[in-house]
Formats: structure tokens, C-alpha cells, sequence
């Protein structure tokens, strides 16, 4: 076999080669790892490939792990799961521990073979008990979501502990949120706080982010805006979207040293072009109120959408009301009532009061008084002020709902309390038509409104 790239300056090269082509195993591993990493020789995936090939055929299992992992990323080969289970079985049932946690993968998300989250356990298991630190780490996980096995926060932490004690940075991260949120053991914020640095040392974005978010709101750590922003700016830089967004947040306040509107814009981009949900919320209303940047409605309702579909119910409010309204697109008050509609099945007040809105009128709906007042009694009981005084209007009017003066005076009375100027500025006048039985009566529902609201909070 011809060697062009071989000089006499490259003995190691030269002597794997030589043992290799005598069919020496682990020669021909060596010589295959150098040219899949590139080391001393230009980089060549197929020629690593057949070499690693003759000594998988030899039963050498680090070079079946090596095989199977080329074949996974289809380097210098084709790629192809299930052959690459099929390397990865073999290496793994001669104890090679990273074989058995890239074997206990495709088991767990099913690609090569049927998914079995139970045999993706056990293949973890073997591998961590070999003091694999990422086997750890995935077994301190599965643990943990009950992935395979019933949810066992002892075991999780015990696993996820060893992981980190072996300067895994993801186990690091994992276990000090399971100390901060108190999984299986008691909160401990300190100590949190020491797991996330300890990531955040070994360049861990997710590290990074949670020590800053840590100082940011004094968890474990004094809070400190400045000690924040380095930490948050790390993450950011390595594209964390969630870091991207905490940062353009902590420079569009100006907390930790002066605002940057204009950097807080490029960041909350950056995190929208990566899908975070928030970042693409906030953008729309940058845009659609001209906050950091020139107003643009047509930028908002791309961003508001790529939210919406994200199911964010403000986005979806915020375009119900662009339909309704007209702006930057052709008023359609269907279409609104449709994104009202998806938002107020997630629960947001302010569509459901809207959709009650679009009932009461025949807006983009067939007109439907009962319908309103259920929409207006779902944000009503979350507490929306202009919900209330719908309903309150359509118990005074009889609209829906039997006509009842002490009702519709009792949600005035809420209305009003809770900001709304329209019954902070009837309620006298209404009160006029009552007697002093029926406002102290509605003073009292609204006393017991209240108190359930409290209790249940």
C-alpha cells in the first residue's frame, strides 16, 4: 500500500504503518485514529475508515466503537444507524464503556434500533459503573425524568454527583439545579451557586447563564448586576439563546452600568433567530411600539407569528389585535377572532375578554350574547378589570345572563377597584338606582370574591 504523505521526519507514522499492513490490530487502530483526528497526517475519513475497519474485523473493540461512530456521522462512509449499532453492540459486549453509552443512545431515541429506554438504562449503567463520567451523567438524567425507570431523585443525584465530581460540566449544571429547586434533598442556593461556577469555569454555556442569572437575583451569590453581565456576555457569545435574552433584558434597563438599547436589540435578535420564544415576543413589540428601534408593523407581525406559533398567547393576542385593528395587514376580524380564540384557550384574559368583545358585538362571529358572557366570566374571575365591567354591563342589561343588579354592581365594584376608569366613573351613578340592601349585598360578594381569590393563591 502507497503512503504518499509519509516523509522521514514522521517515524511514528511510518512504524504504524508498517505494523498495520502486517495486520497488527492495534497499529491499525492508532493508524486510523491519525487520520481521523488529523494528527501528523492530513485529515482523510475514508482512509480512517478502512483502517479502523481491519481492526474492527479483528475483534478490537475500540476500534468497533471508533467504526460505528464514523458511521454514524456518515464520515468517510455511509451513513447508517443501524450499522453503526450493529459496531457499536459489538464493542459494547466487550465491556468498552464508550460503546456502551453510544449503544444505551440509540436505544434511548430508537434510531438503529426499536427505542427501549429500559435496555438504554442498563447499557448506561454499565458504563457509568466503569466511571464513564458522561454514562454518568446520562444515567443521573434518566433518573431524574423517569426515562426507563420510575423518577428516583436519590439515585439521580447520586449518579449526577459522581459525574461532576469527574468535571463533567452538564452534570455540574444538572445537579446544581436539582440543589436549587430541592429535588431529594434540601434547597441549597450556595451550593448551587458553586456547581454553576465550577461549569461556568470549564466554558460550560449553560454554566455560564445560570451563574450570572444567580448573581443577577442574588441566588447563593450577593446580587450584583455587574458581576452579572461577564458571565451572561460568555454564554451569549457561545450562542445561548436564553443568555442572549437575560443579557439584552440587563442592558435594556441599564442595570450593572449604562443602557444599550442598541445592543439589547442585536442580542434579543440573535435569541429570536434561534427560536426563543421571548426574544421573539419582545421583538414584535420593539417593533410594533418603535422601542430601541424605527417602528415597523410588518417586522412586528413576522415576529409576533414566529411566537404564536411557538403557542406564546400574548403573540397570539397581539395579532388578534392587529386583525381586529388593521394594522399592517388587511383588517379581518375572523382571522383576529381566531388568534384570540388559541390564546384564550391558553388562558389569557385579555383575549378572552376580547373574544367576548367580538361575541357581544358579531365581530367576525355570529353575534352571541351567551357566549360573551363566558368569555367575559373567564377573565372576569382572573381578575381583568375591563372583563368585569363587560360583565358587569351585560347582568345590568340582562344580555346573556338573567338580569341582576347585585351582580352586575359587584363586578362594577371589582372593576373599578382593580383600574378601570369606565366603572371607576359609573359606579356612583350606578349605585343611585340600587337600594342600600343591594349594594350592601353586592359589597359583600365582592368581599367573598376577594377572599376566594386569596385562598386559592
Amino acid at each position: 500500500m502507497h503512503h504518499p504523505d509519509l516523509s522521514p521526519e514522521n517515524t511514528v507514522l511510518a512504524w504504524f504503518a508498517r505494523a498495520a499492513e502486517r495486520g497488527n490490530p492495534y497499529a491499525q487502530l492508532n493508524l486510523g485514529l491519525m487520520y481521523k483526528n488529523g494528527n501528523g497526517v492530513t485529515r482523510d475519513d475514508a482512509r480512517a475508515v478502512e483502517w479502523l475497519r481491519q481492526a474492527a474485523d479483528q475483534r478490537l473493540a475500540l476500534a468497533q466503537n471508533h467504526l460505528g461512530s464514523m458511521v454514524y456521522q456518515g464520515r468517510g462512509i455511509a451513513q447508517s444507524d443501524c450499522q453503526a449499532a450493529h459496531w457499536f453492540a459489538l464493542a459494547a459486549n466487550q465491556g468498552d464503556p464508550s460503546a456502551q453509552q453510544n449503544l444505551g443512545d440509540l436505544l434511548r431515541t430508537g434510531r438503529g434500533l426499536p427505542r427501549n429506554p429500559e435496555l438504554a438504562l442498563a447499557w448506561y449503567q454499565r458504563a457509568a459503573e466503569q466511571d464513564l463520567a458522561s454514562a454518568q451523567h446520562l444515567l443521573g438524567e434518566c433518573y431524574l425524568r423517569g426515562e426507563g425507570t420510575p423518577v428516583d431523585h436519590a439515585l439521580a443525584a447520586a449518579w449526577l454527583r459522581k459525574a461532576a465530581l469527574g468535571r463533567h460540566a452538564a452534570a455540574e449544571v444538572a445537579l446544581g439545579l436539582m440543589v436549587r429547586r430541592g429535588l431529594g434533598m434540601p434547597v441549597n442556593e450556595p451550593e448551587a451557586a458553586y456547581w454553576f461556577r465550577r461549569a461556568a469555569g470549564r466554558g460550560d454555556p449553560a454554566g455560564q447563564r445560570l451563574l450570572g442569572l444567580c448573581y443577577l437575583e442574588g441566588v447563593g451569590v450577593p446580587r450584583d448586576a455587574k458581576a452579572a453581565l461577564p458571565w451572561l456576555h460568555c454564554a451569549a457569545g457561545q450562542g445561548d439563546a436564553e443568555a442572549q435574552f437575560s443579557l439584552a433584558l440587563l442592558l435594556a434597563s441599564g442595570r450593572g452600568g449604562a443602557c444599550d438599547e442598541a445592543g439589547a436589540l442585536a442580542l434579543t435578535t440573535r435569541a429570536a433567530k434561534q427560536g426563543h420564544v421571548l426574544a421573539q415576543y419582545n421583538l414584535g413589540n420593539m417593533y410594533a411600539h418603535g422601542r430601541g428601534v424605527p417602528t415597523d408593523v410588518r417586522q412586528a407581525i413576522y415576529w409576533y407569528r414566529q411566537a404564536a406559533a411557538q403557542g406564546a398567547a400574548n403573540a397570539q393576542f397581539a395579532l388578534g389585535v392587529m386583525y381586529a385593528n388593521g394594522q399592517g395587514v388587511a383588517r379581518d376580524e375572523a382571522v383576529a377572532v381566531d388568534w384570540y380564540r388559541r390564546a384564550a384557550g391558553q388562558g389569557d384574559a385579555s383575549a378572552q375578554n376580547n373574544l367576548g368583545v367580538m361575541y357581544a358585538t358579531g365581530q367576525g362571529v355570529p353575534q352571541d350574547d351567551a357566549e360573551a358572557v363566558r368569555w367575559y366570566g373567564l377573565a372576569a374571575e382572573q381578575g381583568h378589570a375591563l372583563a368585569q365591567y363587560n360583565l358587569g354591563g351585560m347582568y345590568s342589561s340582562g344580555r346573556g345572563v338573567a338580569r341582576d343588579s347585585v351582580r352586575s354592581y359587584m363586578w362594577m365594584l371589582l372593576a373599578a377597584d382593580a383600574g378601570d376608569p369606565a366603572a371607576s366613573a359609573n359606579k356612583a351613578i350606578v349605585a343611585r338606582w340600587l337600594s342600600p340592601r343591594e349594594i350592601e349585598d353586592a359589597q359583600d360578594l365582592s368581599r367573598r370574591w376577594r377572599r376566594a381569590k386569596v385562598h386559592a393563591a
